[in-house]
């Protein structure tokens, strides 16, 4: 799937992250700003790389502001939005929940 319109899902709050999803020619590109970054940077973006395959995104770019947010937030933040990012804020993909 191609990603239509720019969408952000997240707080900067503790404990939190804030996921910014754009169109991409070339892979997924990561801008990642993370107080914990040298310790779980590759973590924090394996688990948004396997959730945008999961909706079949292959080309994006990610910006990703983290705030010591757990692996399920990560998650579930990724989900909104690139449900935002197709514009299927009204269909979720059980599927892939």
């Amino acid at each position: 799937m191609e990603i239509k319109k720019t969408a952000i899902a997240g707080t900067l709050e503790s404990s939190d992250v804030q996921i910014m999803l754009s169109k991409g020619t070339v892979g997924v590109e990561f801008d990642l700003v993370s107080d914990v970054a040298k310790q779980f940077a590759d973590d924090i973006k394996l688990t948004i790389k396997e959730t945008l395959g999961l909706y079949g995104i292959e080309n994006a770019v990610v910006k990703v502001v983290d705030k010591g947010a757990l692996d399920m937030v990560i998650k579930a933040r990724t989900l909104t939005a690139i449900q935002r990012a197709l514009d299927a804020v009204d269909q979720p993909n059980w599927e892939v929940l």
